[in-house]
This record gives C-alpha cells, sequence and structure tokens, in this order.
C-alpha cells in the first residue's frame, strides 16, 4: 500500500468530506477499506503476470534485456519499441 492513501492529510480530507456530505446530504461519503500489502486474488491481472513469466523467463538462463523485451511482446503479442536513452550533459 502507498504511504499516501493512509497518510494524516488524506484521513482528514476524507472526514472532512464525509462530514460534509452529511450535514448537507449532497453527495456520496467515502468509506476506505485497507487491504492487505499482499494480496494477489484482490488484483485480476495477478494471474496473467504469473503465466507471463512462466512463458517467458529462462529457469536456468539469464536474458539479455533485449531477449527479455522481445520474449515479453511476443508473449503478449505487441510490436518491439526500443527503450529510450536519456542522454544527461553535464554542462
Amino acid at each position: 500500500m502507498l504511504a499516501f492513501h493512509i497518510s494524516k492529510m488524506v484521513r482528514q480530507w476524507i472526514r472532512g468530506h464525509n462530514q460534509q456530505v452529511k450535514q448537507t446530504d449532497k453527495g456520496v461519503r467515502i468509506l476506505p477499506f485497507l487491504l492487505p500489502t499482499q494480496s494477489p486474488w484482490l488484483t485480476p491481472i495477478e494471474p496473467k503476470w504469473v503465466h507471463a513469466k512462466k512463458a517467458i523467463v529462462e529457469p536456468d538462463g539469464v536474458l539479455s534485456a533485449k531477449q527479455l523485451a522481445e520474449r515479453i511482446c511476443a508473449h503478449f503479442r505487441c510490436s518491439y519499441e526500443p527503450h529510450l536513452a536519456i542522454v544527461e550533459k553535464v554542462a
């Protein structure tokens, strides 16, 4: 869970919002529910990542970045786009 999801500022905002909704009877209340930090069964894409990892990764070897990217694109049927290169210029 990201820290800002449970930060004091966010909790105060939700509390104020809910009080305003209750007083004006306009809008909807927000009821936050904290989920476990490791909850793959609550994230629909997790099974896809598991199957992709099994199909792409070499159990006994290390792939280069390009090989990995090509296998990912082949598995998900997307086109391969070269990674951006960010050149830092020092003045």
